[in-house]
Order: structure tokens, then sequence, then C-alpha cells
């Protein structure tokens, strides 16, 4: 039962400004993903393609997430902010004219993909590292969940609002009016009241590198832990989203309606997971949650390749967004309980990593494989694999001993004091 609790870090004024900004520009942002990919698949019937236009917006995180997480260490964050969004509007604003106009290629769509992505491995460490400039430390997990909340949000609304109005109007539109959202992220970063920054700390003193954030994340064994878990459901469970325009057309022989309504389910489960963790008072044991959910990704995609019902394979998705939730939002909050805000944006830059970096591989990988033996066989087999290999790392989350995750004690202590 959801309760008040869930929804504290709405107090703070600033995180409520930011938070309607972002749903708005979340829904925008996944009505372009479902148009981008539902277009591409259109305009070339090839599996490889949709993982290639995935990969390349999702490999920069890979290859240049850590200097974006060191731009959010060592700039003001909310400067990188304003000119990553200025970014995202323009290459949105270009790929709805090109499409509307007549004139795009799959080409232009690989490139302003490539494009966007790099504008995200920068903006994605910094947006993450953000959060705790606009509430109590008090109130961090619990705002990490409803922002996971939002985002999963739109991941319900966008995708089915953008399959309707792609099947009524095509894609062009829906790129512009992604494009017109980011008009209320401006509002709402321009409308923040942001104090100001801590002085450093000699602690900080030689932690200025690159890969000060790596070396951090290896030594803590729990954030290791967690890192890993996120990078196997990236790279096996969370990649196989690239194949549902194949499902959809091959398997349930239905049109882009049909993919929103996919994507819709998948942002629904995801979202009630996200509210459940917003739920929470404490944090202790989350780990272990957060293991077993990983495991159940693995189980549903298995049971998802297998099936050819299409309320049932609703039912499935609802459930792989759950889970996959669960691992993501909660492994999120985990972490910035343990980390120091001086190394806040390289780690989230390497959270971004195992979460973006990883996909981007996996969906071409999956893609290639998908026109090779099919999309049911290419999902059954990432989902086995995915189930092995969560197993192993449930038992070492399990093992982990209590002074691994002494500090989140420490931290649900804190918050039953102010409930």
């Amino acid at each position: 039962m959801i309760n008040k609790y869930a929804f504290r870090s709405l107090r703070h004024r600033n995180f409520r400004i930011y938070f309607l900004g972002q749903l708005i520009s979340q829904n925008g942002s996944w009505m372009q993903s479902v148009a981008q990919v539902w277009l591409i698949y259109r305009l070339t019937e090839s599996g490889f393609m949709l993982g290639l236009v995935g990969a390349l917006t999702l490999l920069p995180s890979l290859l240049f997430g850590l200097y974006g997480g060191w731009l959010a260490d060592r700039f003001p964050r909310f400067k990188l902010l304003i000119v990553v969004q200025i970014l995202a509007m323009l290459q949105a604003l270009t790929l709805g004219i090109l499409t509307l106009g007549g004139w795009v290629a799959p080409w232009h769509i690989l490139l302003l993909a490539l494009a966007l992505g790099v504008v995200q491995a920068i903006e994605t460490p910094v947006r993450q590292s953000f959060i705790v400039q606009l509430i109590a430390r008090e109130d961090l997990p619990n705002a990490i969940a409803l922002n996971s909340s939002m985002i999963h949000l739109a991941r319900f609304v966008g995708p089915a609002s953008a399959g309707l109005l792609v099947a009524l109007v095509g894609e062009g539109p829906v790129f512009l009016i992604n494009a017109a959202t980011f008009i209320a992220v401006f509002f709402s970063l321009f409308a923040l009241r942001l104090p100001a920054m801590p002085a450093k700390r000699d602690e900080q003193a030689g932690s200025n590198g690159i890969w000060s954030g790596v070396h951090y994340a290896w030594q803590h064994r729990l954030i290791r832990s967690l890192l890993a878990l996120v990078a196997t459901v990236s790279l096996l469970g969370g990649s196989v989203m690239v194949l549902m325009p194949i499902f959809v057309a091959k398997v349930f022989e239905r049109g882009p309606e049909s993919l929103g309504i996919f994507m819709g389910l998948l942002g629904a489960g995801s979202l009630v997971g996200a509210l459940i963790l917003a739920n929470r008072r404490e944090f202790q044991l989350l780990e272990r949650r957060v293991a077993l959910a990983a495991v159940t990704v693995g189980v549903s995609l298995v049971v998802f390749a297998l099936n050819d019902i299409f309320v049932i394979a609703l039912a499935i998705l609802f459930v792989i967004g759950f889970a996959s939730t669960t691992v993501y939002a909660s492994s999120n909050a985990l972490i910035q309980l343990l980390v120091p805000d001086y190394l806040r944006g390289r780690i989230m830059a390497l959270f971004a990593i195992c979460l973006q970096g990883m996909v981007s591989i996996g969906q071409l990988t999956l893609g290639t494989f998908a026109d090779l033996i099919g999309a049911p066989w290419t999902a059954g087999v990432s989902g086995s694999l995915l189930f092995f290999m969560s197993l192993l790392l449930v038992v070492v989350l399990f093992k982990l001993q209590k002074s691994d995750v002494g500090e989140l004690g420490s931290m649900s202590e804190s918050t039953d004091r102010i409930k």
C-alpha cells in the first residue's frame, strides 16, 4: 500500500518543479524512441538496423560516460544541464523536419541517434548527480525512486501515445512534439532556487582524476556487485527490448499501435516497481531483492520468447518492467547512498555505462542474431544466459557482510526519526 512517505521528497520546492519539467520531457523522449525504432524498421525491415540505431544511441555512454561524470564533478551541474538540453532539443527538431519533409533516410536516423547518444553520455551522469542539490540527503533515496517513477510513468504514457500518433499521422509530428517538450525543462530549470555548493574538502585531494570513480567503486564490494548486476541485466535483458518491433510485426502480426502497447506495459510494470521502492522506509537487505529481481527478468524473457498469445505477452512484459526497474532504481538508490558527493558524477557515470553502455552492445548483438535465427530464439537464449549469470551474482550479494552495507543501516534509522 502506498503511504505518504512515498511522496516525501515532493515537499522540497526545487524537486517539485524539477520533477514536473522532467515528467513532460520524458514523455516526449519515450515518444521519440518508439517512433524512431518504428521508422527505421519501416524503412529497412532489418533487425540489424534496429540494433544499430539502438547501439548508436547508447554506445557513447560506454565510450564517453566517464568523461561526462568527470564534467559533472568539476563544473556546475545546472549549467551543464542547460547546454545538453538545448542540444537534445535540436536533435529532435532536426529529425522531425527531415521526416516531415520526406527527406529522411536510414543514415540520417543513424547519425542523429549517434548525436543524441553523445549528448546523453554527458546528460545522464549530470542529471543523476544533480538530484542531490534539490533535496535533503535523508530524502535522497525517495527522490531517486520518485524520479524513476516519473521516467517509467512516461515510459507507460509516451509509447502508447506515440504508437497511436504514428498510426494516425506518421513519425514526423512525434519528433516535433518531443522537441517542444524541452520548453518545459527550461522553464523548470530556470525556476529553481539552488543553494551554494559546499567548498571542497581535504578528502577530495587526489580524487580529481577521471578514473577516481572507477577506483572507488572497485574497492567497495556492494557498489562493485550492484554495478555488475546492472550491467548483466542491461546486456542480456534490457537490450532484448530492441526486438519488440519484430515481435509485434512478425510474431503477433500487428501494427505500430501494438508496439506502443508493448512498451507501455513495460512502463507500467516499471512504474509499479519504482513506486514500491519510493514507499520503502529502510534499505537494509534491499540488495537481495535486487538480485532476485534480476533472476526474474531472465525467467520472464524465456517465457516471453516461447509465448505466441498477445494477452499473455502483455502480462509478461509487465513483470519484466517491474523486475528490471527493481534492479535499476534500487541499485541507483543504494549506490547514491554510499558515495561521497565529490565522486557522485563519476560513480553515476559508471552506473550509466553499466546500464546504457551494456544495452548498446546487447542491442547490436541481438539485432544481428535476430536476422540469423529469429527474434524468439534470440530472446530465449539471452534470457537463459541472464538467468544463470544472475544466479551467480545472487550468491555474491547474499554473502555480503554487515560491514559492506553498514551505511545503509544508519540511513534507515535517520528516515525512521524524520517520519
